[in-house]
C-alpha cells in the first residue's frame, strides 16, 4: 500500500510539473498583431500608431509585438477585417462608414455633419449607444474594437475648379471612400462619387481618371494631393474618427492581463495622437498653400442643406441623428 501511495504522489508531482511547465511555456510565447493603415508616416495618427506599438511592447516586456504597415501596404480595409474575422492576427485602423456593412447603425458615425469636432465625437464614441454597437460587431461578427478615438480631422473638398456651393461640383467624379454614407453624401452634394484605393488618387487627378477628391488636411498633405490639385474647398462635411479594429477570437486568446494593456494604450495612444491631429490641422495646411494651393473658405450652410437628405435614405437614421443630439445636448 506504501509503494502504491508513493507511485501515486509520484505520478501527480509529474502531472504538476509538467502544468507548471505548459504555464511557463505560454508566458514565454509572443504574440504578434499586423495593423494596416492608409496613412503616411507623415500623418499624426500614424505616429499615434507607433507609440501604441511602443507602449505595449514596452508594458508587456516584448510578448506582444505590434507591426505597423502604413500607405495600404497590408491590403484593403475590407480585405484586413475578413481576414479578422477568421482569427488571423491583423487588426486595421477603419472608419464607421465601413463598419456599417456590419452593424449598420454604426454609419451614423460617418454621416455629414454630425459633429461638429473631435470632442463631440468622442463624446459619442463614449457613450452606451456606442457600446451596444461595439457588442454587436464582437458578438456577430467576430470584430473587436480596441478604442475608437482616433481623430483624422474634418474631411473638405480637393478640386482644379473653384467650388463656392454644391451646384458647382455637378459632373465632377470625386473620389471617396466606397462606404455607402459616404457616396450618398458626395452624390448629394451634386458629384459623382467615385471608389478607389487612397494610393490610387494622386495618379487618378494626374490622369484625369477622377476630379478630385475629399480628404483631411494630413492624409492629403501626406499623398501629396496638394500637388495634383488647386483649390481645397473648405466643408467640413465629415468629422474623420476611426478606430483599431481587430478579430475578437485574437483577442481572447491573449492572456487577460495582455488584453488590458492592449485596450489601455490604444485608448491613450488615440488620444493623444487625435489632440497631436487638431494642434497640427493649421500647419499642414499652411504648408499646402506655401506649395501653391489655394485654401478656400466658403458659406458652409448650403452643403449642410445639401446633404441633409443622406439622413433619409437609411433606415432609422433620422431616430439616430436625434440621439446622437441628446448625447451632445443639443
Amino acid at each position: 500500500m506504501k509503494k502504491h501511495v508513493l507511485a501515486l504522489l509520484l505520478v501527480l508531482s509529474m502531472v504538476v510539473l509538467a502544468a507548471c511547465g505548459e504555464e511557463k511555456a505560454a508566458g514565454e510565447e509572443v504574440y504578434t498583431l499586423k495593423v494596416g493603415s492608409a496613412l503616411a508616416e507623415t500623418d499624426p495618427i500614424y505616429q499615434g500608431l507607433v507609440e501604441f506599438k511602443e507602449n505595449v511592447a514596452e508594458k508587456t516586456d516584448g510578448k506582444v509585438e505590434i507591426e505597423i504597415f502604413g500607405n495600404g501596404s497590408l491590403g484593403d480595409d475590407k480585405d484586413i477585417l475578413e481576414q479578422a474575422k477568421v482569427g488571423t492576427n491583423v487588426a486595421v485602423l477603419v472608419d464607421a462608414g465601413r463598419l456599417a456593412e456590419m452593424v449598420p447603425d454604426i454609419g451614423i458615425l460617418s454621416a455629414p455633419y454630425i459633429v461638429d469636432n473631435y470632442a463631440e465625437a468622442n463624446k459619442v464614441v463614449q457613450s452606451d449607444l456606442f457600446k451596444g454597437w461595439e457588442e454587436e460587431l464582437a458578438q456577430n461578427h467576430n470584430l473587436q474594437v480596441l478604442s475608437f478615438n482616433w481623430y483624422q480631422g474634418d474631411r473638405h473638398l480637393l478640386t482644379n475648379e473653384k467650388i463656392e456651393k454644391p451646384s458647382d461640383l455637378k459632373g465632377l467624379k470625386l473620389r471617396t471612400p466606397g462606404a455607402a454614407v459616404w457616396t450618398e453624401t458626395i452624390t448629394a452634394m451634386g458629384a459623382s462619387p467615385a471608389g478607389m484605393a487612397f494610393s490610387e488618387v494622386y495618379p487618378g487627378i494626374q490622369q484625369g481618371v477622377i476630379d478630385g477628391a475629399e480628404a483631411q488636411h494630413p492624409a492629403t498633405y501626406g499623398a501629396n494631393l496638394h500637388e495634383v490639385v488647386k483649390y481645397i474647398t473648405k466643408t467640413s462635411h465629415f468629422q474623420l474618427l476611426t478606430g483599431v479594429v481587430a478579430g475578437a477570437d485574437w483577442m481572447a486568446d491573449l492572456p487577460k492581463e495582455y488584453q488590458e494593456i492592449v485596450y489601455e494604450e490604444a485608448l491613450k495612444a488615440g488620444e493623444d495622437a487625435s489632440n497631436k491631429t487638431v494642434g497640427m490641422l493649421s500647419d499642414f495646411e499652411q504648408k499646402m498653400i506655401d506649395a501653391g494651393v489655394e485654401v478656400n473658405e466658403v458659406d458652409i450652410e448650403p452643403f449642410k442643406e445639401a446633404t441633409s437628405v443622406v439622413y433619409e435614405k437609411f433606415d432609422g437614421y433620422e431616430d439616430l441623428r436625434d440621439e446622437v443630439n441628446k448625447i451632445l445636448g443639443k
